[in-house]
This record gives C-alpha cells, sequence and structure tokens, in this order.
C-alpha cells in the first residue's frame, strides 16, 4: 500500500505512543509532556485559522531553541501552513526581505528579537504578529499563551506529500539569501535517515545547542519527536551551561558546530569539569573536518563519540557521516573521523570533474560533490534560474553542492574547499582547509581561516587570519613568521602560509561557519575582481 508521507505524522504518532511521557524541558524548567505539546500545537493550529492561515501560508518562526519554537512549528504545519523559521541573529533589513520575498502571511517572534520585526512590519506583507511576552515588546503584538487558550479545534486540510511545508533561507554569505523549499515527503525521508543514522531512540535526551532554525535543526525536529525522545530546550549556547544539562539531564545525544566544540575544549581546559551523566554522550559535527586534536579530546577526555556529518540546508541537510565501524580502526580512527565519509542511505554522493565525470578513488584527484536522495529540496522559492543551474551545472538531475572533495577507495568523501575557496597560487590548487588544520596544530592558534590573497606574482597566494590561542593580538604568543615558518614544515612549499593577520574573532554565521566571503571582500577590496590572474 502507499501511504502519503506527512511532516504531521511525527507528533501523531509520539501523541499516540509517548503521551504521557516528557516531551521537553522549557528554558523556565517546565517540563511537558506529548500530549501537552501536542495540546498547545493544535491551540496554535486554531488560533492561525481563525486569522485567516490557509493551506499554503507562509508563516515565520523567529525564535531560539525554546518550547515556543515546537509548538509553533507543529501548529504550522497542521494547518498546511510553511513554516518558515528565520536566523534570529540577521538585522532588520534581512529580514524585511526575507519576509516580502516568501510572502511570510503571519509570525511567531521571541520577545528578545521582535523589536527587530517592529522596526519593519510596515514594509513587509506580514499581518499577524504573535510574541512570548508581549508585555515586552513595543507596539502591537499577541500573546503566543493568549492564542494558543482555546478548545484546539482546528481543521486539518488534506495534505499531499509533493506539498511545500517549509522554506529554509541559506544563510546568504554570497548575497541575498535563497528560500530553500522542502515538501513533506523530503523532510520526512530526511528524518527516517537521521533516525537511523544517528542511532536515535526513544530513550534519548537531545540537548538543543544547534539552531532549530539552521534546516529545521538538521532535521531535529522531526527525528527526536517522531521517535518518543526528549527536547532539552535552551535560549543560546554557553559551555558551562552544556556541561550542566549534559549530567543532570542525562543527555545523551547533540549536536555542535566547530565553534561550540572550541567552546567546550576552551572552558574544559580552565575548568575541573564532569563531561557526561549517566548516559553515554553522541555528539555529530559538521562542516570542515575537525582539527585531530579536538576529536581527540572529545573522544578521550570528554568520553563522548563524535560523529563527523556533512550536507548543507539544500540537501536536507545531511547526506554522508563518518559513523562507519566496519571501516574504521584504531590505526585510522582519527583520519576517518576527520573526513565526512559515505553516502546516507538512498543517497547517492559523486565527485565528478567539469565534465560530469566522476573522479578516481586515489584521495588526491579534487572533483565537485554532486548528490542525488530523495532529501534534496525541490527547488529555491521564486528563483527558477538559480535552481535550473543547481541542478544541472556539471551533471543533469544532480544538486551540486559548490563543495570540492577527494574520494578514496571506499568511496568516502574529503571536503578539500569550497569551489570559490580554493586558493590557485601559481598554477597549483591549494586547500585552504589543509593549511588550516596546520596551523590548529600550533598551540598558540585557537581558530584560524585561510583565503587567497591577491599576489603580483603568483595571483594569488596563501593568508590566514588567526585567532591567537591567549586572546592577545598585540603579543599572541608566536609571530608571523613563526607560523609561516611552521606550516612550512608541514606542508609542500607551496602549500606554506605567505601572509598572517592576528584578529580577535572570525566572522561566522549563526551555525558556526566562518564566513570566508567576509574576509575575501576585505582582501580584494581593492582589486577588479576577487580571482588571481597571476
Amino acid at each position: 500500500m502507499r501511504k502519503p508521507l506527512l511532516v504531521t505524522e511525527f507528533l501523531d504518532r509520539a501523541r499516540r505512543h509517548y503521551g504521557d511521557q516528557e516531551a521537553m524541558l522549557a528554558t523556565d524548567g517546565t517540563r511537558y509532556t506529548y500530549d501537552e505539546l501536542g495540546e498547545r500545537a493544535d491551540g496554535f493550529s486554531a488560533a492561525l485559522q481563525e486569522r485567516g492561515i490557509e493551506k499554503g501560508d507562509r508563516v515565520a518562526v523567529l525564535d531560539p531553541n525554546t518550547h515556543y519554537h515546537l509548538e509553533a512549528a507543529y501548529g504550522i504545519m497542521q494547518v498546511g501552513g510553511v513554516h518558515t523559521p528565520l536566523n534570529y541573529r540577521l538585522t532588520p533589513d534581512d529580514f524585511a526581505y526575507i519576509l516580502s520575498d516568501a510572502g511570510v502571511d503571519a509570525i511567531y517572534a521571541d520577545f528578545e528579537y521582535a523589536e527587530k520585526i517592529e522596526t519593519i512590519r510596515d514594509e513587509v506583507p506580514t499581518e499577524t504578529f504573535i510574541t512570548n511576552d508581549a508585555d515586552a515588546v513595543e507596539g502591537d503584538w499577541e500573546s503566543f499563551d493568549a492564542a494558543v487558550d482555546n478548545d484546539g479545534a482546528y481543521e486539518r486540510p488534506e495534505m499531499s506529500e509533493d506539498d511545500i511545508i517549509t522554506i529554509n533561507y541559506t544563510s546568504g554569505t554570497t548575497g541575498d539569501p535563497k528560500g530553500v523549499c522542502r515538501t513533506h515527503r523530503t523532510e520526512t525521508l530526511h528524518a527516517y535517515l537521521v533516525v537511523g543514522h544517528q542511532h536515535i531512540t526513544d530513550d534519548d535526551t537531545y540537548l538543543w545547542t544547534l539552531p532549530m532554525f539552521h534546516a529545521n535543526g538538521w532535521g531535529h525536529i522531526f527525528a527526536i519527536t517522531g521517535i518518543g525522545a526528549r527536547h532539552i530546550c535552551t535560549r543560546g549556547v554557553d559551555a558551562a551551561d552544556i556541561f550542566e544539562a549534559v549530567r543532570e539531564e542525562d543527555v545523551s545525544y547533540m549536536c555542535a558546530a566547530p565553534t561550540v566544540l572550541n567552546m567546550l575544549l576552551d572552558y574544559y581546559a580552565d575548568n575541573e569539569v564532569v563531561t557526561t551523566g549517566d548516559a553515554p554522550v553522541r555528539c555529530a559535527t559538521a562542516g570542515s573536518a575537525p582539527p585531530e586534536a579536538t576529536i581527540r579530546t572529545v573522544e578521550e577526555d570528554f568520553g563522548w563519540d563524535l560523529m563527523h556529518v556533512y550536507g548543507l540546508t539544500e540537501t536536507g541537510p545531511l547526506v554522508t557521516t563518518s559513523d562507519t565501524p566496519r571501516l574504521t580502526s584504531d590505526d585510522n580512527r582519527f583520519e576517518i573521523k576527520k573526513r565526512q565519509g559515505l553516502s546516507y542511505l538512498g543517497t547517492e554522493v559523486r565527485v565528478v570533474d567539469e565534465d560530469g565525470t566522476e573522479v578516481p578513488r586515489d584521495d588526491e584527484t579534487i572533483g565537485e560533490v554532486v548528490v542525488s536522495g530523495n532529501q534534496v529540496m525541490e527547488k529555491y522559492w521564486n528563483k527558477p534560474e538559480a535552481t535550473e543551474e543547481a541542478f544541472n551545472a556539471r551533471l543533469e538531475g544532480w544538486f551540486h553542492t559548490g563543495d570540492l572533495a577527494t574520494l578514496d577507495d571506499n568511496g568516502m568523501i574529503s571536503i578539500q574547499d569550497r569551489k570559490k575557496d580554493i586558493i590557485i597560487s601559481g598554477g597549483e590548487n591549494i586547500s585552504s582547509i589543509e593549511v588550516e588544520d596546520a596551523l590548529y596544530d600550533h598551540d598558540a592558534v585557537a581558530a584560524a581561516a585561510v583565503i587567497p590573497a591577491p599576489s603580483d606574482q603568483y595571483g594569488e597566494t596563501v593568508k590566514a587570519f588567526v585567532v591567537p590561542a591567549n586572546g592577545d593580538t598585540d603579543a599572541p604568543g608566536v609571530t608571523a613568521d613563526e607560523l609561516k615558518a611552521f606550516t612550512k614544515d608541514q606542508l609542500a612549499s607551496y602549500k606554506r602560509v605567505r601572509r598572517v593577520e592576528f584578529v580577535e574573532e572570525l566572522p561566522t554565521t549563526a551555525t558556526g561557519k566562518v564566513q570566508k566571503y567576509e574576509l575575501r571582500e576585505r582582501e580584494w577590496d581593492d582589486e577588479e575582481r576577487m580571482v588571481g590572474q597571476g
């Protein structure tokens, strides 16, 4: 038989089987069961329909990782509305663009961020404004708690698994954000994959360190709910609070961007910390490969199992994992965990050259990562040309990630760079990630970002922006020349760092991704274009 794949089934299932079990711990200490979560979601569904929201209407959510976000998301989706989560670190101008681009009809905004919406409310098509603390917000805002205080009666429309149910806007590191459209089907199948590959079970306790707005929290608003596990909500990321939650709430699973891992490592180094409760801890990280020292500390000192995964907003996001016990031994453990890994079930990941031909599995030849899978997005909202290019640039019908990687003999990918970030110096391709990994081996380096800098001789040369471990850019504990010599000893001569700038911090997105585009713009400001011509 064929049963439609609908995201509403995740909360429906939790209510059927885990109704009286704890669903979430709110940031104020209130504990809600799945029955209570469901009732509040129903109340929000009813409130939205009373305010004219119909199937297909976009409803935005601007919230840190609180219980309100979960209630709002399911309340929106139960009436067939399109859940449109917003990055709370954006500016009012960014919100004006997104709300207008998506044609958002209603918004729920946390009281700490509602002011950013209030300043642009006359510029956007949005008509309904709801917050969790109306008294703390200037302007005409309705109370979420008052709005959901009803009999919960709403009409769930007939929905197709091919209906768009979420729009997630990309971080916009290279221009205006694009709305990634995802259907019931893509969200559901991605959640199934996350449950399997991340080993999620109903006795898991999940700590929200990853923003819920980011690709729906990597699908965990669906996966954790549907399996009947517990959500531990947060209002931000604090190392001491994370370790406390792990101990006091027996957290067994979390996701942590590289910046969060660094925060935890720094706190651990300066404090006596008990890193686990009664449950063993799994931690997923994504993006650039963590330095071996980070993996070693997390696994050997914290006692956590670190899983390296990979993907993009457009791909679900997750499409690969380094969690491959049969291919991992004591000898290669750190090397494997630094790789982005093998494709998820039902997912095909290729690395192809300019002609769309798969590169050799020699772990040396670099090509672009392309993806085919049921979790890949439907389209970009109102951007047919960008959609066409994304699916057909090198290989027709495959999503093109813009990431450059190599393949080993098992088909494991290892990301070498963003296509736009590769450094071409004197005709040689240089991986900025490889250079950054070398820099991280120096004790005086807390964080580093490597970009191409203009060079009259080579077209481009290697420049490193370095955050000193001691935090002092005037006396960083190492000189630029010492770091240059350090990388020369570790890398081929043409890959070594030629320029160093010490900085207090690196620009990052809300999910901890370093915005190299900002650094490149600064570096190439006086050039006609941001590419070397040496």
